[in-house]
């Protein structure tokens, strides 16, 4: 079988579904920056124009990946006290992003209105009116809880190998005398428990 006739049949069973699976685990090897529909094309062994006729652009490619992420949120034996589900479903969102290599990178920026994106969003809202917030207030808290994650987890997926101290080099209780003396709490190890105390801070608001 010739290359060509290798890519038609390859092109010939293809589906979006292949294609966004095959774009997550070209996520996964090279990271977001490696991320290209021609990287997804080579995965597949067909041409970029049949990725392209799946997706559109790379912006629809990553819209339909971020909610391919969110896909990986469960929604069963969810807290029934609405507090404790809405905050146990920001952690099921931060540990779906965590799930996937530069997960909050590639969510962050993309405003998919697609199933798996809508229905966390629903179910969030839901629980916080349920708190006893009105909808705008929800709805806000929602926005806030989303983006709050995707920050912190951003930054957790981007941080430092252990042993880099080019921080601890340039904050010293001369030129940074508050950073300094509390910089032992914004260590790698510590994203779980910042993570808790901003959801704390922003929940602690949410009932109005």
């Amino acid at each position: 079988m010739t290359k060509k006739q290798a890519e038609e049949e390859a092109e010939g069973r293809l589906g979006r579904a292949a294609v966004i699976e095959a774009a997550l685990q070209v996520l996964e090897e090279r990271g977001l920056d490696g991320l290209s529909t021609r990287a997804v094309a080579d995965r597949l062994g067909v041409r970029m124009n049949t990725v392209l006729w799946h997706v559109k652009t790379k912006a629809r490619m990553l819209e339909l990946m971020a909610d391919a992420v969110l896909a990986g949120i469960r929604y069963d034996d969810l807290p029934a006290e609405p507090g404790s589900r809405a905050r146990e479903l920001a952690g099921r969102y931060r540990r779906a992003l965590l799930a996937h290599r530069d997960g909050a990178a590639l969510v962050t920026g993309t405003h998919p209105a697609e199933p798996h994106t809508l229905r966390f969003a629903d179910r969030l809202v839901d629980a916080l009116l349920r708190c006893g917030a009105d909808e705008q207030r929800a709805a806000w808290t929602a926005w806030t809880i989303s983006y709050f994650t995707l920050g912190l987890t951003q930054e957790e997926q981007s941080a430092p190998a252990p042993g880099d101290e080019r921080l601890a080099r340039a904050v010293t209780a001369g030129t940074h005398p508050a950073l300094f003396s509390s910089l032992t709490h914004l260590g790698p190890e510590s994203f779980e428990e910042r993570f808790a105390f901003g959801l704390d801070a922003i929940l602690s608001r949410a009932p109005r």
